[in-house]
Order: structure tokens, then C-alpha cells, then sequence
């Protein structure tokens, strides 16, 4: 199985250990690649519009293509964040800002309709349910069927400092999460993505897309008639 961790900070700490613990129960035969954030894409969209007329056409194609070509190639996705102000890293949301055109009302990938996805995000207080939310919401609009999110509260600094009764409950869930997880049965589409994929093709179709490019790609992938990603 393919996982890629993408982490909404440059630095290993509580979120961090967890995405890997999750990442390293799933199987033993896992291939891992992990992104951090800033460092490996270190830009915020600049709102230029540009990549509506084609990915290639973002300022800031090149590294975000590393990172999204290793994503579309994977079969898990595992994200990361700490809680900044009740809300997922600012890293964290630049990515999400600047891969906007992979949601299913611009020009989604077939290959996300078939991915299973897990967001992790923990706090010294509260927040840490509303940080995997952000970017829950991101991964139901690229398509993602199946998506599992842990927020927890801490109460701690560093992992270094996260208690011994909290680490031994982490050490639960997420083996408990990684073995959902290492069922290679592909995800069940539920009737909420198929609906709202329904209304965006009806929407392309009549010509109310962002671009007529837009129109042309769901045209090209057949999603304008009965034809769908995930079958």
C-alpha cells in the first residue's frame, strides 16, 4: 500500500508521531512518503486565477506537482496538523488554497474517488476537532469517499511531554484505526459525493463551470454523461 503524510508543520511533534504511528500499523509491506509544510511548499495562492485555464499555469507549479503526483499515485493519505487558533495550520490551508482546482466543481481527479484518508490534528486546549475539519471539508470536495479524522486534546507542548496514560489511549486508536484502514477493499461511494458530482456535472454541462476548459475535461473524462469516476 502507497500512504503519503502530508504534515501541516516543518517540525515532529505530537501530530507528527501519530500520523506515523498510523501510517507504520496500517502494514509492514507500506511504501511511505511524507511532504512538510512550509518547507516543502512554501507559497500562499495569490488568488491570479491562472491555474483555471491549466495546473501549469500556477506560479508555483513545479513543487506542487511533486507533491500531487505522489498523492494521485497513493492509496492512503494521511494529514497532520497542530491546532493554531482553533483552526489547521497556515501551511496546511495554503496547500489546501492552492490545490482548489482538484475539487469535484472544477476539475477532479478520477483516481481521489478510490482513496481512503485519515486527518490528525492535536491541541494543547481546544480546537483540535475543528483543525481536521477544515481539512476533512477539502478531501470531501476532491472527492475522497472514505476519510477518519483524530482531534485530541493533549495538554502538552511536545510529545515529549504527553503522558503515559494519553500515549497508551493514542496507541489504541490508532491501532484500532489502522486496522480499518489495511482493508484493501476499495471505499464505497457514499450518496452524498455521488449527489453532489451529480449537480456539478449538471452544472458543467450547462456551461456554468469557471471555464470552458473546465467543460472540456469533464466532456473529455466522459462525467458529462452516465459515465463516473468511481465505477
Amino acid at each position: 500500500m502507497n500512504i503519503v503524510l502530508i504534515h501541516g508543520q516543518n517540525h515532529k511533534g505530537s501530530t507528527y508521531h501519530i500520523g506515523r504511528m498510523i501510517a507504520e500499523k496500517v502494514s509492514a509491506e507500506n511504501e511511505i512518503t511524507e511532504f512538510f509544510l512550509p518547507k516543502d511548499l512554501n507559497h500562499f495562492c495569490l488568488g491570479c486565477y491562472k491555474c483555471i485555464e491549466g495546473d501549469h499555469n500556477c506560479p508555483f507549479y513545479g513543487e506542487k506537482k511533486k507533491i500531487m503526483d505522489i498523492v494521485e499515485a497513493s492509496d492512503l493519505l494521511i494529514f497532520t496538523t497542530p491546532t493554531y487558533c482553533l483552526r489547521a495550520s497556515a501551511p496546511m490551508k495554503s496547500f489546501l488554497d492552492l490545490t482548489f482546482t482538484y475539487w469535484v466543481s472544477h476539475r477532479p481527479r478520477g483516481c481521489m474517488f478510490s482513496k481512503k484518508a485519515v486527518v490528525v490534528s492535536t491541541a494543547s486546549g481546544a480546537g483540535a476537532k475543528s483543525a481536521t475539519k477544515d481539512i476533512s471539508t477539502a478531501l470531501f470536495y476532491w472527492g475522497v469517499p472514505y476519510i477518519k479524522s483524530i482531534g485530541v486534546t493533549l495538554q502538552a507542548m511536545n510529545w515529549e511531554m504527553v503522558s503515559e496514560k494519553k500515549k497508551e489511549k493514542l496507541d489504541k486508536i490508532t491501532t484500532k484505526m489502522a486496522k480499518k484502514l489495511s482493508n484493501r477493499k476499495k471505499p464505497f461511494v457514499r450518496l452524498k459525493t455521488r449527489f453532489f458530482f451529480f449537480v456539478m456535472s449538471k452544472m458543467q454541462s450547462g456551461g456554468m463551470g469557471s471555464s470552458p476548459m473546465e467543460k472540456t475535461y469533464w466532456q473529455e473524462n466522459g462525467w458529462l454523461d452516465k459515465k463516473r469516476p468511481w465505477k
